[in-house]
C-alpha cells in the first residue's frame, strides 16, 4: 500500500476500508493517528494571570491556565465516534524569549497560600519595563472510542494555544507606607 495511506485517505489506497454494519460493534482493528482525528477540534485554553494583566519589573508574575479534559464528538472512519483531549502539560510563551513549562496548570496565590509577587511553579519575571505579550500552549492527550465502548489511546500528544495576552510591565516604588517595614512587616509595600 502506499506510504499516506489511511481510512481517512481511501483514494490513495488499494481497496477502501468497508465500516462495520453494527454501529455498536468493536472498533476496526487500525491505527488511529492524530491525523485522523483532526477533524476533532479542542477549545482553546485560557489564561489567566495575576496581577490582572500587568505585572512589576523583577516580580514574579503568576499565570493559570485554564483548560480541563473534554470530549468531542464527530465522525472517524466514517462511524461516529467520540475524541477525549486531557490536558498533560502546558507551556507559556513570553515575548521576551522566556518559556516556562509546567506538567500542572498552576494556582492563584490565594489558593497557594501565598502572598502576592512570590515565586510558583508557572509564574515569569520581566526584566525591563514594556509590552509583552505572553501565549498559553496546552499539551493534549488524545483518546477515542466508537458507540460507547472503552477509551483507546492514540500515540502522540498535540499543543493547542490559546490567543495571546497582552502584559504591560512597570516599575513599582512604594509611596504610602506606615513606618518601615521593619518595624511594620504588614504594611503597604511591604
Amino acid at each position: 500500500m502506499p506510504e499516506n495511506c489511511s481510512p481517512l485517505n481511501a483514494a490513495l489506497c488499494a481497496t477502501e476500508p468497508t465500516p462495520p454494519e453494527d454501529p455498536a460493534a468493536p472498533a476496526p482493528s487500525v491505527t488511529v493517528t492524530l491525523r485522523d482525528i483532526a477533524s476533532f477540534i479542542p477549545a482553546k485554553p485560557g489564561n489567566e494571570m495575576e496581577p490582572g494583566g500587568w505585572a512589576v519589573e523583577d516580580l514574579p508574575a503568576n499565570f493559570v491556565a485554564e483548560a480541563s479534559a473534554q470530549v468531542v464528538s464527530g465522525t472517524l472512519l466514517g462511524r461516529p465516534a467520540d475524541v477525549r483531549f486531557t490536558p498533560v502539560a502546558f507551556r507559556w510563551r513570553h515575548s521576551d524569549g522566556g518559556v516556562v513549562e509546567s506538567g500542572a496548570p498552576g494556582e492563584t496565590w490565594a489558593a497557594l497560600g501565598q502572598r502576592e509577587f512570590t515565586p510558583t511553579g508557572t509564574s515569569h519575571v520581566y526584566a525591563e519595563s514594556g509590552e509583552y505579550t505572553v501565549t498559553l500552549e496546552a499539551v493534549l492527550r488524545a483518546e477515542y472510542r466508537f458507540g460507547g465502548s472503552g477509551w483507546r489511546s492514540i500515540a502522540g500528544t498535540l499543543a493547542v494555544a490559546g490567543d495571546p495576552q497582552r502584559v504591560l510591565v512597570g516599575e513599582f516604588d512604594t509611596v504610602l507606607t506606615n513606618g518601615d517595614c521593619n518595624a511594620n512587616p504588614s504594611g503597604p509595600g511591604c
